[in-house]
């Protein structure tokens, strides 16, 4: 073994493949102005774009591949950090990039409290019963 093969080999094992540091795709941020709206199951959604995402110089391969995964199928932040083997706050500065970008946008659900009561919702199947 050379000497080039055993540094090689120091930097990373090959079962693993090479490691980056999360921070390292995020340049080192960890929040993005846009994160109180990237909870768990917002829904993120590629835009229909003219132009194609890998022409932009700024965009890491993780971006592009987030925009990948929710073109044919809108996904969540959770399922894109599941998929794509990343932290959840990596997750949500690389999208909140893509929405900057408006590459992506984002569907968030209705919060709990903006729900309709419980009650209310039982008078109304018990009025439909009725009828």
């Amino acid at each position: 073994m050379s000497g080039d093969d055993a540094e090689r080999r120091s930097w990373f094992d090959d079962e693993a493949g090479p490691v980056v540091r999360p921070y390292a795709m995020t340049r080192g941020r960890t929040s993005h102005a846009a994160q109180h709206r990237l909870d768990l199951i917002a829904v993120v959604i590629a835009q229909a774009r003219h132009d194609d995402p890998a022409a932009h110089p700024s965009l890491s391969p993780e971006h592009m591949d987030i925009v990948d995964m929710c073109r044919d199928t809108p996904q969540s932040v959770a399922e894109l950090a599941a998929e794509l083997d990343l932290p959840v706050g990596v997750v949500r500065v690389l999208v909140g990039d893509l929405m900057d970008g408006e590459l992506v946008q984002v569907s968030r659900p209705v919060p709990p409290a903006e729900l309709p009561d419980a009650s209310v919702l039982r008078d109304v199947i018990d009025a439909l019963r009725a009828l």
